[in-house]
């Protein structure tokens, strides 16, 4: 098959769409409803994804992705998700400048000094996962982000590669895990993480996801964002979590012992596109300046 008819068939981002929607949902008619496709016409996209590369996608009954369909999947979403955050850079380039500027946020992200930086007026807040901030931005669901993870001193953050996004340090702070009132080590003003080698930890993706090294199993799956719900949980006993210094501190229960070995930082980091907007460039400023 001729190099021009896979780059025009395997990579049109609407067969992709309906292969992934597909996957996703495991049946062609739930994709089709979602899509507003027929039936047909999703049957008819998969059959020409299959043709062209020559391979099974799906098995049909029941619908799931082979492990050549598997493969195509890891390759979809980033190449999906690159086409969106094209066209949202090039409409933010052709649209004429809103005043109002939506700011992503996971929720640790959030100190008190970028809080006092918001200006009163014209700032929408959305609160995401910190998984979910670096898309929002650059596909243009959000103006700017905020987002935050455990680093080395002075390293930044490891990001998905999701489009080109400018990146600047806004705050690092010291980890601390926060422990119930009863925990042995609750007397302890500093830990090391291998002195918990063996205790279980909340994992809590949408707000303070686990540290690399835990190497034990969850206790519990906490799937909020809600961080006064995440420390209640840790004093009740239903596992440690590693928090800023002072988000640990100022829990209503539970006791803070600062994360001394190894040496990590909670740090903090403001996305934004190649091209914002005039209202987002000067609330990057502000927050910049708040650091």
């Amino acid at each position: 098959m001729p190099p021009s008819r896979w780059h025009a068939v395997a990579t049109d981002p609407h067969l992709l769409r309906t292969f992934v929607a597909v996957a996703r949902l495991s049946s062609f008619s739930a994709a089709a409803r979602e899509l507003g496709y027929t039936q047909s016409a999703v049957s008819q996209h998969i059959a020409a994804l299959e043709g062209d590369l020559r391979a099974e996608l799906l098995t049909r009954r029941p619908v799931e992705p082979t492990p050549a369909g598997v493969r195509l999947l890891e390759h979809a979403g980033p190449l999906l998700l690159r086409l969106d955050a094209a066209r949202a850079d090039v409409l933010r380039l052709a649209a004429v400048p809103p005043g109002q500027v939506t700011l992503a946020a996971s929720p640790l992200a959030v100190g008190p000094r970028l809080l006092a930086a918001l200006p009163a007026t014209g700032v929408s807040l959305r609160v995401l996962p910190p998984a979910e901030v670096p898309a929002a931005v650059a596909t243009g669901g959000c103006d700017l982000g905020l987002v935050d993870g455990l680093a080395a001193p002075s390293d930044p953050l490891r990001l998905p590669d999701v489009a080109p996004l400018t990146v600047t340090g806004v705050g690092e702070e010291e980890p601390a895990v926060l422990l119930p009132a009863g925990h042995p080590f609750a007397g302890r003003a500093a830990l090391r993480l291998d002195d918990l080698a063996d205790a279980r930890w909340i994992d809590a993706p949408g707000a303070a996801p686990l540290p690399a090294a835990v190497r034990t199993a969850p206790a519990l799956r906490y799937d909020g964002t809600d961080l006064h719900a995440l420390c209640a949980l840790a004093a009740a006993g239903h596992g440690l979590v590693l928090l800023p210094r002072r988000v640990a501190e100022a829990a209503a229960a539970g006791v803070a012992a600062v994360l001394c070995d190894p040496r990590l930082v909670h740090r903090t980091e403001l996305l934004a596109p190649g091209t914002p907007t005039p209202a987002a460039a000067a609330l990057a400023a502000r927050l910049t300046a708040a650091r």
